[in-house]
C-alpha cells in the first residue's frame, strides 16, 4: 500500500494549524514605494503547525522567526515547531505576571464574574491600555527587532499567540519605520478581525453555558482587532514623543543609516 504524501499548502490560507498568517508585502509608502513580497510575514504561534504547515513555512526561505510570547504563553500553547535553517528569537513583549489573574478569569470565570470584569466597555478599554503600555515600555525590544531586520534577519516572520496584538504592534512599528502610510498599516491590522483568523478561545468550561453567546460577546473585544486599539498606540507615540519621527529616532534609536538599510531590506526599489 503506497503512503500518500501530505498535502503542502499552496497559499497562506491553506495553513491548517497556523492562524492569522499573511505576507504584508504590497503595502504602500508615502514616497510611492511598496513593501516587497516575501520579506515580512506575520501570524499566530507556530506551536501546533502540522507537517505540511511546517513545509510551507520552510519554503518561504525565512531567516528569522520572532516570537513575542512570554513564558506563560509558551507553557500554555507549547514552543514553536522547529523549521530547518531558521533562527528563532524570543522577545517577550509582555511579562508573564502581567494580568495573570485576569487571563485566568477569562479562561475559568463564570458569567457574573465576566460581566463585572469585561462589561460596559471595560474589555475594550483594557485592550487599548495594553497597546499604549507596549508602545511606551517596550521600545528597547522594538529597537532590537528593527536593528536585526536592518542587518540580516529577513525574510522574517513575527508572531505572538494570536498574531494580533504584540505581533500586530511590532509589524506596525516596522512599517512606520519604513514610511508605510498609517491608513495602510491599519487596513492590514484589521485583517486580523476576520473570524477565520481569530485566536481559538480557550475556556475551561466548554459547555453550552460556558461558551454561551453572552460569554463570547463579553470576550470578543479581547480577541478582536479594533481601530481604537491601534489608534491608542499611535496616540501614545504622539503623546510620549511628540511625533513619529522623534519616536523612531529617540525612542527606538534608529539612525538615518539604519532606517535606510531597513528600507533596502523591506521595500521595492
Amino acid at each position: 500500500m503506497t503512503q500518500q504524501t501530505p498535502h503542502v499548502p499552496s497559499t497562506q490560507s491553506d495553513l491548517a494549524e497556523v492562524r492569522n498568517f499573511r505576507d504584508v508585502g504590497g503595502l504602500p509608502t508615502g514616497d510611492g514605494r511598496r513593501v516587497r513580497q516575501g520579506r515580512l510575514f506575520r501570524s499566530g504561534h507556530l506551536a501546533h503547525a502540522t507537517e505540511a504547515d511546517a513545509a510551507f513555512l520552510t519554503g518561504l526561505g525565512l531567516h528569522t522567526v520572532f516570537d513575542f510570547r512570554n513564558t506563560s504563553d509558551i507553557k500554555l500553547e507549547g514552543p514553536d515547531v522547529a523549521l530547518p535553517g531558521v533562527r528563532n528569537v524570543n522577545i517577550p513583549l509582555t511579562d508573564p505576571a502581567d494580568g495573570a489573574e485576569f487571563w485566568a478569569m477569562v479562561r475559568d470565570g463564570e458569567l457574573d464574574q465576566l460581566r463585572t470584569a469585561l462589561g460596559d466597555g471595560k474589555a475594550a478599554a483594557r485592550m487599548a491600555n495594553t497597546y499604549r503600555h507596549i508602545i511606551t515600555t517596550r521600545t528597547d525590544a522594538h529597537s532590537q527587532v528593527l536593528h536585526a531586520l536592518a542587518e540580516d534577519s529577513v525574510p522574517a516572520l513575527m508572531h505572538c499567540a494570536a498574531g494580533k496584538d504584540r505581533a500586530g504592534l511590532s509589524i506596525a512599528v516596522t512599517l512606520l519605520a519604513v514610511g508605510v502610510e498609517p491608513e495602510a498599516i491599519e487596513a492590514d491590522y484589521l485583517k486580523s478581525d476576520d473570524p477565520s483568523r481569530r485566536y481559538k478561545i480557550r475556556r475551561s468550561d466548554s459547555s453550552a453555558v460556558g461558551m454561551s453567546p453572552e460569554v463570547m460577546e463579553l470576550l470578543s473585544p479581547l480577541f478582536g482587532a479594533r481601530t481604537d486599539y491601534l489608534a491608542a498606540a499611535f496616540d501614545a507615540i504622539e503623546q510620549t514623543w511628540g511625533s513619529t519621527e522623534t519616536y523612531l529616532a529617540e525612542g527606538l534609536k534608529l539612525s538615518p543609516e539604519t532606517r535606510e538599510r531597513l528600507r533596502a531590506q523591506l521595500l521595492t526599489d
